[in-house]
């Protein structure tokens, strides 16, 4: 059987390392890794699933708000990704959103963002960590995350953000929290596999439970490669 085609999003430079780990863990699981960055010709691109990967803050325009922190944005890098982000969603094909991915998922529905999580802090630190020393309590009615992971149950994710998830976009819901009730995962309980995570699952493939992320979804994306569906 032909191998199911990964679209990984990420900046024009940079960044090698997450997206060679996300590489890996598609090619594990059997699926062919594509590196999709700022200037590619979308049009031309055929992939069955897509993950867009860590980085860059979203930029607030694109959820009407107005700038609250220093600027770190990537214009080009959301417009690109924004744009595979709708193609998925019309096409229907398997989405796995890490962390500012997640987050561009929610604003692409229309959800929008705390710029900063600091001042929201109580019960956990805000060091940025690759370790899984922060505690992710999944949700009971999740279905996509809670699949995967077990309902109802504790794990130990990292931590690398400075922004989450504030009003949750339409069709989604929250899958996952920390123990500041801070928005850890979304998911679309109704599409085949549309989950964005706000931790950095390919700097934790040594766990069973956070490589299965990306096996469900070059699972399903061979789903749609067998019925014969793909973007363009």
């Amino acid at each position: 059987m032909d191998r199911p085609v990964i679209a990984i999003t990420g900046p024009a430079r940079g960044a090698f390392g997450p997206r060679a780990l996300v590489a890996l863990a598609v090619r594990l699981y059997g699926g062919q890794p594509l590196q999709v960055r700022p200037g590619d010709d979308l049009e031309r691109l055929t992939y069955h699933g897509v993950v867009v990967t860590g980085g860059h803050d979203v930029e607030p325009v694109l959820y009407a708000a107005e700038p609250e922190v220093e600027p770190n944005y990537d214009p080009a890098r959301d417009a690109l990704e924004m744009a595979m982000i709708r193609a998925a969603l019309a096409e229907g094909l398997p989405l796995l959103g890490i962390c500012r991915g997640a987050q561009l998922l929610n604003v692409c529905r229309g959800g929008t963002l705390f710029q900063e999580l600091r001042s929201r802090r109580r019960k956990t630190s805000h060091r940025w960590t690759v370790l899984p020393l922060k505690t992710l309590c999944v949700t009971e009615d999740s279905r996509v995350l809670g699949r995967i992971l077990a309902p109802c149950c504790r794990r130990h994710i990292n931590s690398l953000h400075n922004q989450a998830i504030d009003r949750v976009g339409e069709g989604l819901q929250v899958s996952g929290r920390d123990l500041d009730g801070i928005v850890q995962a979304i998911e679309d309980p109704e599409a085949g596999f549309l989950l964005g995570v706000q931790w950095h699952p390919e700097f934790l493939l040594y766990l069973s439970r956070q490589r299965a992320l990306f096996g469900a979804l070059v699972a399903q994306a061979r789903c749609v490669l067998v019925a014969g569906t793909s973007a363009n």
